[in-house]
């Protein structure tokens, strides 16, 4: 697109130039004030008047005051020499130096100088002018001013794009002028254009992007305009783009994905299943974009969840863009951290233009180690003093997880060890733990260890021994009494006064400070709260019954921190002590003992001693470090027990003491002051714990590893965390940890509300230096939180009373713990609404859809709140209340129609109805239907199947809306059927009500039908009248049989199947009809016919020829006898030489469609072929139709009879004069045939009948022409009202005779018992010829094919109207009517007889018909069509061949010795056709001789083929007159019966009048016999016919001139309008005085006063021609007959003058 800054003068060149070639004169520049077009023209040269030269000269980029000469060639390109006037530029400011005439010869070229002098800043524009002999012609001058000029493109379309997503393109903006210009942009939304505005140098480009951001999915399209000039504020140009744009909705699917949950209401969720911690799993799921276009995304966390825990799922991909039918794999990472928790997070799926909200549900559940002990006991029985016993248990790991231990016991410092003491189990996996025992002291030992596992609860194991001396043997120690005694004490112990006692206790101890700290000594007691050591030593105590025990014994503080004491290197001792507190808590004396070890550098005392009943003593635990630079650390173990032992209370005997053990865990370090200690290696996993539980003391557990060379000693840093509350502890609180080992530290915590939510750091003091490791402690009091995440009201539409409506509704868990949820619905209410599940439990995060269903019981409105209670383990209950409002109402269906008439079905199929019905009611109903067949009066045959399915008998109707229920229909029989459909509203339990009528089904089974309504021939029969057809095809037996109801035989098959393994098929029909295809001589053009079958019914039908071959099953060549008979071989021989065809043979006729099927036979053959098919409708009739056709040989004479059975026209006896008849006789040969009717027959049937001639024959011998007929004329007056037979032979020559049968029926027209059928005689008329449209291929048309005169008195003319129309878009055509005659009269005529047709023009030809003798007319009129290109080429042919043929007449060569071989002789006519031999025919396809052959059918086939080729050269020599184009041929009908005047007048009375009398005739008659008289040929007249009408126009012109000249005769023309016609008017009327013996003057009409009128012919001329002009009009589209009548509106009554009322009342 060109956009321009046009100026005010701008010149256009008015002459047409036609291209030439580009100019090279100057270079080509833009013109801002003219079109592109233009433009270009400019620098072209155009040729006019035989010289080329360019149309314009422009001239550009000029300076005021200055010269410019362009140079203007004119180039002579014709053969001739020219002479030219040149007329200089008008104005001065445009000059030439060349003379005014220049002569230019053929080919060369001229020179022309223009120069251009402006004055001035304007536009100039001038021309020079050149005239030639042949004309003149301009070339224009013009010279612009240079503009603003910018080029765009005319649109630009923008891709695909998804709503509120964005898609750019580009367009360049070019400055094409010579000047700076500066644009800016107007352009609306969702189209944004980028750069806005800014400046373009002349010639530069630049690129516009521009921005499309859609809102709704619609085709857009807008146009961008530029505005440019010198100043984007005044510009002075405008340039448009037409912006295009379509936008789409976006859909993205998600898939591997899964619903767990098979209603619709639930997310796609991607489950992970169990995960051990620590270990990550990966799942991916596919995002498809089924869509058009581009779709940007992106993945987020649905907000609004738990986000204390944080988040264990990630995803590799949170935003891109997918193709359209691209996909995308998204990974999806599940990484636990803490165990027995399920892990719930929503994924959302955003995207602009999305129309639904998208969620994905990531599931998952954290597993931890499961381990378990082979035994919980270990039994040493008794050992020695100084003894050991070792013993194995195993350690079973039966997860997929490794699993982390530790032994909760010090190997050095205990009697009992345990090895390993710690490491890894494999997953499923097992360990042997070996146990060592090494008594000391000869006494019973007990002790509980833990199992500590990371990330699990621990295992207990309880060892337990006795250490015999030889001087003490304590009581051996067994399992079973370890259950007992612990049994016992634990009732003991849990009496009042010991609760009550130890409660006092553990008050007092909690006043008791948290540490003290011994600056001078260096030592540090943690002294934990007293809760927290409870908690402990509980947990220490669990036995294998699970039974809690009191402790008994307590040391405090149970953990020692030693420090380096600062003494000098001479020091002998560098031993350092503190003491600790040992509790007795039972009423009765104990006795403690430490166990002792001699290596180890910490030591107790004293070692054993005794404690009364709830006293306290203090020991001594000193550290003495062996070896300095070095860490230490250990666990003191000391072991209690009763001092009097107790006796069994039932056996009397002394009873094992079960020792309590107590430890003392103890660290210390021997560096000196200011030397460096061990760098630790160490990892701290996890480093953050979260504890959410409320009021409830938990565990869990941590993983220090120490990956370094060296020991590491860890101890809780109390002087950096004063704050740590007291709800957290540590356990152990400080440690030893040896390379390669690792420690689980247990973290116990009571979540409080003034918990900070941001957690507390627990420094670990590391060797005993400044490394630290923080480990972090989250403890939240987390309250169980849901919401009702649809809100907190839940409205039902309207519900029918007794139905159930649903609504789903969804709550959330937003806390960070397990939530357990119950819905609480009053007992009254749970009637009218339930929800499931009404209760369940809610992970963290994770969302549950409800349903709640509606069952009101009466028409109101209903409120009800329903409670949702909810808590976590150890919480209380909260509530959420729900609002939910629903209204009860009313409600029924109804059918459309209460009568569904569904039409007629075809028998057999079947048929989906589909039956609306419709709910008024404002709620939906929820229904079931039931069908039941209505009985008639007839009652159904038992057979009859016939039946009304229902696809779907339940359903439910929205309020206010109608629903399709399809159902099906198949019918077995032809009748009537009935079907009552009633219906039941469901209730909420899915009964039904009462039933109640919906609606009536009535359906009618037909059958197929098809009608033949019209046929036509061509080839070989193509002179053949539609009559004769018709009797040929036995179209009226077809479509009798065609409306018929088949047989049950017929339905065997109800579509085409192949059915039969033989040759000849089966026939399941007794129906049979002849399709009689005529006879032609051999190699003659195929018998073609064309049947126009049309469906009257108001089904589909489908419709099949089937050959033998279209039923016969194909065998394997092993199943092929190869025995076949004459029948099976002729059969083979015609169809595989395709004799007959059908084309097409099937196809479907759709109700009231109409389909041409064309049917031929190839005379290949000399025989006579017959070929039984089978005219197959699908689940209709089945017709055996015999195809029948015969080939004659040349020279043989043969008469084609389409039926031997003829029926006469019924007539009257006693009728003096009764009609002639007609019967035809059709030569198929190639010679002429002679015929006689045997008189003899006759003359006996004359004798029988009282020398009477009931049957003569007026025409009893003749000839046939080839390829005509011949018509014989008949009188049939019967004496008798009888039916008639007679048998007449008809002689052939050389051939045999044919007997023919006639039948006449005479009736008795005075008698009203006499009847005879309507249609009796084969002269009738039949009503089916009419045309109901034009063939494939068919040249013209003719509004009507067959006009029926009827019943009409001689001497009268009849007229009709017909119209024929070219079907050529393109050619022009000439028509030619062929009119026959009967009795040696043309009783037809047809106006005009010839004449042309343009493309798609239509004529009206008028047909008059006169009869003057009584006679039953069957005439058959011929059109002949002739295409004018056709006519052309012929004659162009045949003037080429006339030329040659004079040329061939001069010249000769006489030394061309191959002459006679190489040129060909022309003939006028084709020769006649050789006698054909009697012998064996010459076919087109010929048998191999036979094997072992004579000598005799050698020679016979050698010389057939001499023959053959001595004809074909004959014939190559010979070049033929160019024949006529063969026309098509059009057929009309016309079909009368003509009557005596007097028999007329008294059979049809009614009718006489309407029928005109032709008086011309009847003076004919009188003057001319018509029995003596012959017409004149026609081409009499058609030679003289327009030079007479030329003579004729010559000189009557011109005498008709000089009359109106004539002054004084056109006043004697005006005279004569007063005076009376000099004719006398006719008087008489009656009947009687019109007949033909009683000839009279051409009549006129007289009226009553004596006026005399126009005579009858001027009249009906005039009337004629009107109605002729007035159907030619509607035909052409100019009059619309059928239009309404336009009246003419008076004024009103105020405004009509007096005077017009006056007029009015004359």
């Amino acid at each position: 697109m060109l956009a321009e800054d046009r100026g005010p003068h701008c010149l256009t060149c008015v002459t047409s130039w036609k291209s030439s070639h580009t100019g090279t004169d100057d270079k080509e520049t833009h013109c801002p004030d003219r079109k592109r077009s233009q433009r270009k023209s400019s620098g072209q040269r155009h040729c006019f008047l035989g010289l080329e030269t360019r149309p314009e000269l422009l001239w550009e980029d000029w300076i005021c005051g200055r010269e410019y000469t362009k140079t203007l060639v004119l180039r002579n390109i014709r053969n001739k020499l020219q002479k030219l006037h040149i007329r200089a530029p008008e104005s001065k400011f445009f000059s030439i130096l060349n003379p005014e005439i220049v002569l230019l010869s053929p080919g060369t070229s001229f020179s022309l100088l223009v120069t251009f002098r402006p004055v001035q800043k304007c536009e100039y524009n001038d021309s020079i002018q050149f005239q030639a002999e042949e004309g003149s012609f301009q070339v224009c001058l013009h010279a612009v001013l240079p503009s603003h000029n910018l080029k765009v493109p005319p649109s630009v379309m923008l891709p695909l794009c998804a709503v509120q997503h964005s898609t750019q393109t580009s367009f360049p903006l070019k400055n094409v002028s010579k000047v700076q210009a500066s644009f800016k942009w107007d352009c609306a939304t969702p189209f944004q254009l980028s750069p806005e505005q800014g400046l373009l140098k002349p010639g530069q480009e630049c690129l516009i992007t521009v921005d499309f951001q859609p809102l709704e999915a619609q085709v857009y399209q807008q146009q961008a305009y530029c505005r440019f000039g010198e100043d984007g504020d005044k510009a002075d140009g405008c340039c448009t783009v037409l912006l295009q744009g379509i936008a789409k909705y976006p859909y993205l699917q998600l898939k591997n994905l899964s619903n767990k949950e098979k209603n619709s209401h639930s997310d796609p969720e991607l489950h992970f299943g169990s995960v051990a911690v620590g270990q990550s799993l990966r799942k991916e799921f596919e995002i498809f974009n089924p869509s058009p276009v581009n779709v940007c995304f992106s993945l987020s966390r649905l907000p609004g969840g738990a986000a204390m825990v944080g988040s264990h799922f990630s995803w590799d991909v949170t935003s891109d863009k997918i193709a359209p039918g691209g996909s995308l794999q998204v990974s999806v990472t599940y990484s636990p951290a803490v165990v027995d928790i399920v892990s719930v997070e929503y994924l959302s799926v955003s995207y602009g233009g999305a129309l639904s909200k998208t969620l994905i549900k990531l599931t998952g559940n954290c597993i931890g180690p499961e381990l378990c002990l082979s035994s919980s006991v270990v039994d040493f029985r008794c050992v020695e003093e100084r003894g050991s016993a070792v013993q194995t248990v195993e350690l079973l790991n039966s997860s997929p997880i490794q699993a982390f231990f530790q032994w909760d016991i010090d190997n050095k410092h205990s009697v009992f060890s345990v090895l390993p003491a710690s490491g890894t189990v494999v997953p499923n996996g097992l360990i042997k733990v070996k146990v060592l025992y090494r008594p000391r002291r000869p006494m019973a030992h007990h002790r509980r260890v833990a199992c500590l596992i990371l990330h699990k609860e621990p295992l207990f194991l309880d060892l337990i021994g006795t250490c015999h001396s030889e001087l003490q043997q304590p009581v051996i120690l067994k399992p079973e009494h370890l259950v007992v005694y612990k049994h016992q004490r634990y009732h003991t112990q849990n009496s009042p006064d010991c609760v009550l006692h130890h409660h006092a206790t553990l008050l007092n101890q909690q006043r008791a400070p948290l540490s003290t700290e011994k600056e001078g000594n260096s030592a540090t007691v943690i002294l934990p709260a007293p809760n927290e050591k409870f908690s402990k030593i509980r947990k220490e105590h669990m036995d294998s019954l699970t039974f809690p025990s009191l402790p008994f014994v307590s040391i405090e503080p149970s953990e020692l921190l030693f420090n380096h004491r600062k003494t000098c290197l001479l020091s002998t001792s560098s031993a350092v002590s503190q003491c600790v507190s040992i509790t007795n808590h039972t009423k009765e004396k104990l006795s403690l003992m430490w166990t002792v070890t001699q290596d180890s550098c910490f030591g107790v005392a004293p070692s054993s001693f005794e404690l009364a009943p709830l006293k306290s003593t203090t020991v001594r635990v000193t550290y003495e470090p062996k070896q300095i630079n070095a860490l230490h650390g250990g666990e003191l173990e000391c072991f209690a027990h009763y001092k009097m032992p107790q006796d069994d209370p039932g056996t009397g005997q002394q009873l094992p003491y079960l020792p309590w053990c107590v430890t003392l865990r103890v660290i210390g370090h021997s560096f000196h002051p200011g030397k460096e200690h061990f760098t630790p290696c160490c990892i701290l996993n996890p480093s953050k714990v979260v504890f959410l539980h409320m009021g409830v003391i938990s565990y869990q557990t941590v993983l220090l590893q120490n990956n370094g060379d060296q020991p590491l000693t860890f101890c809780l840093n109390h002087r950096t965390n004063n704050d740590l509350p007291r709800s957290i502890q540590m356990l152990p609180d400080c440690g030893l940890i040896q390379p390669g080992k690792h420690q689980i530290i247990t973290i116990r915590a009571f979540p409080t509300e003034d918990s900070h939510k941001q957690g507390f750091n627990l420094p670990l003091q590391l060797n005993a230096a400044k490394f630290t490791k923080e480990l972090t402690v989250v403890t939240v009091l987390e309250k169980p939180r849901v919401s009702l995440e649809s809100g907190s009201g839940l409205y039902f539409h309207p519900t029918a009373v007794g139905s159930k409506s649903q609504r789903a509704h969804s709550i959330r868990n937003l806390s960070c713990v397990p939530v357990k949820f119950h819905w609480s619905i009053p007992k009254t209410e749970q009637k009218l609404i339930f929800v499931e599940p009404d209760a369940g439990k809610l992970h963290p995060n994770e969302s549950s859809v409800q349903m709640w269903s509606f069952c009101p019981l009466a028409e109101k409105t209903y409120t009800f709140k329903p409670t949702l209670s909810f808590q976590s383990n150890e919480s209380d209950k909260l509530h959420l209340t729900l609002e939910v409002i629903g209204m009860g109402s009313a409600g029924s269906i109804e059918a459309v129609k209460e009568v569904l008439d569904v039409g007629e079905t075809l028998v057999g199929s079947y048929r989906s109805v589909e039956i609306p019905i419709m709910n008024n009611s404002p709620c939906p109903i929820s229904f079931q239907v039931s069908v039941q067949r209505m009985l008639k009066e007839n009652p159904p045959d038992s057979a009859d199947n016939s039946v009304l399915h229902l696809d779907c008998e339940t359903g439910t109707v929205p309020s206010h809306s109608t629903v399709l229920l399809r159902s099906t229909i198949r019918l077995c029989t032809q009748d009537w059927y009935i079907w009552a459909i009633s219906y039941q509203i469901l209730n909420s339990s899915g009964f039904g009500s009462c039933p109640q009528k919906l609606c009536e089904v009535r359906a009618k089974g037909v059958f197929p039908t098809l009608q033949v309504i019209d046929a036509c021939s061509g080839g070989s029969v193509a002179r053949l009248c539609k009559q004769y057809l018709w009797k040929l095809f036995s179209l009226d037996s077809l479509n009798e049989h065609l409306l018929s109801t088949p047989s049950p035989a017929e339905l065997t098959f109800k579509t085409p199947t192949k059915h039969s393994l033989h040759n000849s098929p089966s026939i399941f029909t007794k129906v049979m009809l002849d399709f009689n295809f005529g006879a032609a001589p051999l190699n003659s053009d195929s018998s073609d016919f064309m049947l126009m079958f049309w469906n009257p019914g108001s089904v589909p039908v489908d419709w099949a020829f089937l050959f033998p071959e279209d039923q016969h099953m194909e065998l394997e060549d092993w199943a092929v006898t190869g025995e076949f008979s004459n029948t099976d071989l002729q059969q083979m021989k015609i169809q595989d030489n395709q004799l007959f065809r059908v084309s097409p043979r099937s196809g479907t006729l759709l109700p009231d469609q109409k389909r041409a099927v064309h049917f031929s036979y190839s005379h290949d053959f000399i025989a006579t072929d017959w070929l039984p098919v089978v005219f197959k409708l699908s689940f209709g009739r089945e017709i055996l139709l015999n195809f029948q056709g015969v080939t004659l040989d040349k020279n043989e004479a043969y008469l084609h009879f389409a039926s031997y059975h003829h029926a006469f026209t019924s007539v009257a006896i006693r009728d003096s004069n009764p009609p002639r008849q007609m019967y035809e006789l059709y030569n198929g040969g190639a010679v002429a045939v002679y015929y006689e009717v045997d008189q003899a027959v006759l003359s006996q049937l004359q004798l029988e009948n009282y020398d009477h001639p009931v049957l003569s024959c007026l025409s009893p011998q003749g000839e046939v022409l080839p390829g005509n007929k011949a018509t014989l004329e008949w009188t049939f007056s019967p004496l008798e009202a009888k039916m008639y037979h007679m048998a007449v032979p008809i002689h052939i020559l050389d051939r045999d005779s044919v007997m023919i049968n006639f039948e006449g029926f005479g009736m008795d027209a005075s008698s009203t018992s006499t009847c005879c059928p309507s249609e009796y005689s084969d002269a009738k008329a039949p009503k089916r010829c009419a045309q109901k449209g034009p063939f494939t291929g068919q040249e013209a048309f003719l509004s009507e094919d067959s006009v029926v005169i009827g019943d009409i008195p001689v001497c009268t003319k009849s007229s009709r109207i017909l119209f024929l129309t070219s079907l050529s878009h393109t050619d022009t055509i000439y028509y030619l009517w062929k009119i026959p005659t009967q009795n040696n009269q043309q009783v037809v005529q047809l106006h005009p007889e010839r004449g042309s047709l343009g493309p798609g023009e239509c004529a009206i030809c008028v047909l008059t018909f006169v009869s003057d003798y009584p006679s039953v007319y069957q005439l058959d009129l011929i059109c002949q069509v002739t295409h004018k290109a056709a006519l052309v080429r012929c004659h162009r042919a045949l003037q080429r061949w006339e030329a040659e043929k004079k040329r061939q007449q001069v010249e000769f060569t006489i030394t061309d010795k191959s002459s006679s071989d190489s040129q060909r002789v022309l003939v006028d006519e084709i020769p006649p056709v050789r006698p054909g031999r009697k012998g064996v025919p010459l076919r087109k396809y010929k048998t191999l001789p036979p094997i072992g052959s004579s000598d005799t059918v050698t020679n016979l086939y050698s010389k057939q083929k001499r023959a053959e080729r001595q004809l074909q050269q004959e014939t190559a020599k010979e070049s033929r007159r160019p024949q006529p184009p063969r026309p098509a041929l059009l057929h009309l009908s016309v079909t009368a019966h003509s009557h005596d005047l007097l028999y007329f007048l008294k059979h049809f009375p009614d009718q006489y009048n309407k029928h005109y009398r032709y008086f011309q005739l009847t003076k004919t008659q009188e003057t001319v016999p018509t029995s003596s008289s012959k017409p004149l040929p026609a081409k009499l007249f058609s030679s003289t016919r327009v030079a007479v009408r030329d003579i004729l126009v010559d000189i009557l012109t011109p005498l008709f001139k000089d009359l109106l000249d004539d002054a004084p005769f056109v006043e004697s023309l005006i005279a004569l309008v007063s005076k009376s016609p000099t004719y006398q008017p006719h008087t008489s009327t009656s009947p009687s005085s019109i007949l033909p013996s009683s000839p009279r003057p051409a009549p006129s009409i007289g009226t009553a006063d004596g006026k005399e009128r126009a005579p009858f012919n001027v009249i009906e001329a005039v009337l004629l021609k009107t109605f002729q002009n007035i159907m030619t009009e509607a035909v052409g589209g100019q009059l619309v007959i059928t239009a309404h009548p336009r009246t003419i509106m008076l004024p009103p009554f105020s405004v009509r003058s007096g005077q017009a009322l006056a007029e009015e009342d004359q």
